[in-house]
């Protein structure tokens, strides 16, 4: 399963990727908006965001940008380990 993260924190980049792992997913982290999002978005099974730390901007383009796949969008307030292993349990198990 492939999994975008958008938002949360930036020192927390390589955690967010090693809980995914555990999970069997394959993680993309975007915490900042930056030219090559655009390219790098892919098409994801799952995409969640940390509405906590993302700018509207970043929700909105990557919303836009999936609008028409078949991915699953989880929100999360906090973006905490705990939140994102949460979010794991109840869509990649």
């Amino acid at each position: 399963m492939s999994v975008v993260i958008v938002g949360g924190n930036d020192k927390m980049v390589s955690q967010y990727k090693d809980v995914c792992r555990g999970y069997g997913c394959k993680a993309k982290v975007f915490t900042q908006m930056s030219g090559a999002m655009k390219n790098q978005l892919g098409n994801p099974d799952l995409l969640i965001f940390f509405t906590g730390t993302v700018s509207h901007k970043m929700i909105h383009f990557a919303n836009t940008r999936l609008k028409n796949g078949g991915t699953r969008i989880a929100h999360s307030h906090t973006s905490s380990l705990s939140a994102l292993k949460g979010i794991l349990n109840r869509y990649a198990v």
